[in-house]
């Protein structure tokens, strides 16, 4: 059952409007209350599904295609000398346009990815069973994924660090699997995820992607792989780990 006085932050939670104590007591608080925990996997998926529903439509080419005849001209216009310096200001307006979309639809690509890798990280804090192999020892962690995913990665010595490895499991980003590995830090969680670089299509991230909603996040590309690190650790953090992960490649 959802503790009534945690329902409105858990929204605020999920929305990615709680920043930093207020964020970390709400993330304390699914680690220790199965009801909220699992309210708030449910709200996850659902947001999931919501996004998943809106990109399943796309317009039909041969609507396309008549729109584009109804609006093309007959035959086109003798220009003047006159008219010569405008179409060139309205193409240098128009190629402008198109690169500002551009980064538009990249951004909100970008962001949209983000989201989803947050939203894993959630619903991994508030399950019950985070992780598909338990163990702190890479060499037990890293040969349990031969064949569920089509690459391989190093893990790093944690020993005399303050992370431990808690295990990992098998996530999936645009339909394709990789590797979810969760470390923990003091009390805080983090989930590195692992993915092929091309299973993020013509998506390209910058490596300076420094946040997502109220986590904080780091991404590198590394011998054909996208790492993606997210927790409410610090920055020092998160960036240590993120260090011993890319040595051990």
């Amino acid at each position: 059952m959802v503790c009534e006085t945690w329902t409105d932050k858990l929204d605020a939670y999920l929305d990615g409007e709680l920043i930093g104590a207020d964020a970390r007591a709400v993330s304390e608080h699914l680690r220790g209350c199965p009801g909220c925990a699992a309210e708030s996997l449910s709200r996850v998926q659902q947001k999931r599904a919501v996004q998943s529903a809106g990109q399943k439509f796309t317009a039909d080419p041969a609507f396309r295609a008549r729109i584009q005849q109804s609006i093309a001209p007959r035959r086109a216009p003798r220009l003047s000398r006159f008219w010569l310096p405008v179409l060139a200001t309205a193409m240098v307006l128009v190629v402008a346009g198109a690169v500002s979309l551009t980064l538009s639809r990249q951004r909100r690509g970008e962001q949209q990815l983000l989201s989803e890798l947050t939203d894993l990280h959630v619903a991994t804090l508030a399950s019950a069973n985070p992780v598909d192999v338990v163990s702190t020892d890479r060499h037990t962690v890293k040969p349990w994924f031969a064949g569920k995913i089509p690459f391989t990665f190093n893990l790093p010595e944690l020993q005399d660090s303050p992370f431990v490895l808690l295990g990992g499991k098998v996530s999936y980003l645009n339909q394709s699997p990789g590797a979810e590995l969760i470390f923990r830090v003091r009390q805080h969680q983090i989930s590195v995820f692992v993915f092929q670089d091309r299973d993020l299509g013509n998506l390209r991230l910058d490596d300076s992607v420094r946040s997502a909603v109220s986590f904080n996040v780091r991404t590198w590309s590394q011998n054909g792989l996208r790492y993606f690190a997210v927790s409410d650790v610090s920055s020092s953090d998160l960036d240590k780990l993120c260090e011993m992960l890319k040595a051990a490649q």
